[in-house]
């Protein structure tokens, strides 16, 4: 423990081996009660100058606060003043070290900590914030002070919704049951940041990559359960515990981050249905038919670009195309040449027009060969009835109205991965697709179906931390533009 006199000290065990951790990035929990706050307050009180402590929404904060003057006010030094200030959630300690509570209800919020640096990032209920935040805020975790050591220290219970499974494949050596290469409690694994993506290496050691020195950063998970802590174990609270419905029960009280998650009442698509059709894409070789159609999703700012190619009943892999892997914004010339060198002959394009796919579609809309579908999600959907004649879309009961294109598109989606649809669609094996498939939800009003905004305040970019926009690609690319029906002229003799 760090020289002063505050009078903490980790417990035996998990608490200690995450206290003394070389990890640059730890994960410490699983199970409720096993010391998550205690250690965070311990860190920042003992090991750290100047810390940080998150919670997505303040008011959660409130029991930090509480349990922090416990721990900071019970000091050997009687005499000792340390002081909280109420207005700015900071505390000062009287040797000098500093602690501050912090929040990012919405996701724009993580602008308030820009270039703000702090030696410990600890971030309570991890789950809780996207990996946006996340990720935007340890840019920050720095120090110009000799010899003091930086870090961040995550905690959480299992994700009981699928915005918080980013954590599995973050921490995967340790959370995911499917990883190569598992890893041990407490064993050190590095990571290097490659063309924007994640990449496990060897060691620490810097390297070289495209003339530029990458530094590695060390990650480990270190599990903890109620039993662990002995404060807590003696209250009785291990019968609330044991109380709670599965699989609640299971991630509570064992940690168990393999239990399986709730999904919302109104989330548009099952999670088994989206799982089912991932296994199903596993077993199933890319079929020798022409290209279907080509989900196309350009993001508003030009920061990338994905594209979805199906072939009959099977997605093949989704191509995505960035800023940094173009070298430049993606604009219309740059999009419509993205979308030709991934098109085959005879296959449908149906691309989102807002924003950039506006100028995209002006550059492919005149070109041979090219069946173009230029897509408004905002518009109201609609469909052509026997005669011909535009009437609103409804769901497959008739019953609902599809009150939008992006709603429609999401519900039809829904309706084909339905398994008593008989489609058995194929979606590729893709993290990231998966959470933005699972993540949508809808609501019902006086006008039909209404699923949740793609961007702007309340929406899913919004709650996601980003744009979901593999997960929109796919469901462009399951999209059937509305036709007129064909009619036959049928001559009727004398």
């Amino acid at each position: 423990m760090a020289e002063n006199d505050l009078e903490w000290l980790p417990f035996p065990g998990p608490q200690t081996d995450a206290y003394y951790s070389e990890a640059d990035e730890l994960l410490y929990g699983g199970a409720a009660g096993g010391g998550k706050t205690d250690l965070i307050l311990g860190l920042a009180g003992t090991g750290h100058r100047n810390s940080i402590v998150f919670r997505r929404v303040f008011p959660s904060m409130r029991g930090i606060i509480e349990r922090s003057r416990e721990v900071y006010n019970c000091r050997a030094d009687t005499h000792a003043r340390d002081s909280y200030n109420e207005s700015l959630h900071i505390w000062r300690l009287t040797d000098g070290r500093v602690i501050e509570f912090g929040s990012m209800q919405h996701e724009k919020d993580k602008e308030d900590y820009r270039g703000r640096p702090h030696d410990l990032y600890a971030w309570d209920e991890v789950t809780e914030f996207t990996e946006s935040q996340f990720r935007f805020v340890n840019a920050w975790n720095r120090t110009t002070r000799p010899n003091q050591r930086c870090r961040i220290v995550a905690t959480c219970n299992p994700p009981t919704t699928s915005e918080g499974r980013w954590i599995i494949k973050y921490w995967a050596p340790w959370l995911d049951d499917k990883h190569p290469n598992p890893a041990r409690v407490g064993e050190l694994r590095w990571f290097a940041s490659i063309g924007g993506k994640d990449k496990e290496v060897e060691n620490g050691e810097p390297f070289e990559h495209e003339g530029e020195v990458v530094y590695p950063r060390s990650r480990t998970f270190i599990p903890a359960l109620l039993s662990d802590n002995p404060a807590l174990e003696n209250s009785g609270y291990r019968a609330t515990l044991q109380g709670l419905p599965e699989p609640l029960r299971s991630q509570m009280l064992k940690g168990d981050f393999k239990a399986g998650m709730r999904d919302s009442a109104w989330q548009v698509i099952p999670t088994a249905w989206i799982d089912a059709a991932i296994e199903r894409w596993k077993k199933t070789p890319k079929p020798d038919v022409p290209m279907t159609t080509l989900g196309t999703d350009p993001s508003r700012g030009g920061d990338d670009f994905v594209l979805a190619p199906r072939y009959g009943n099977w997605f093949d892999r989704l191509e995505v195309h960035t800023r940094a892997t173009v070298g430049s914004e993606i604009d219309g010339p740059i999009g419509a040449k993205l979308v030709v060198d991934a098109h085959k002959e005879g296959a449908e394009i149906n691309l989102d027009g807002i924003g950039i796919g506006t100028s995209v579609y002006d550059q492919l809309k005149d070109m041979p060969g090219l069946k173009v579908h230029t897509i408004n999600v905002a518009m109201p959907a609609m469909e052509y009835d026997a005669r011909g004649e535009l009437v609103p879309m409804f769901d497959k009961t008739g019953r609902f109205k599809l009150t939008n294109i992006r709603t429609a598109t999401l519900w039809k989606l829904r309706e084909a991965l339905d398994p008593e649809s008989g489609q058995d669609l194929c979606l590729p094996d893709d993290d990231e697709m998966r959470a933005d498939l699972t993540a949508p939800i809808y609501k019902v009003t006086a006008a039909g179906y209404v699923v949740e905004p793609k961007h702007g305040p309340g929406s899913i970019s919004e709650r996601l931390g980003r744009s979901p926009g593999k997960g929109d690609a796919i469901a462009l690319a399951n999209w059937i533009v509305p036709t007129v029906p064909k009619f036959e002229l049928i001559m009727v003799s004398g």
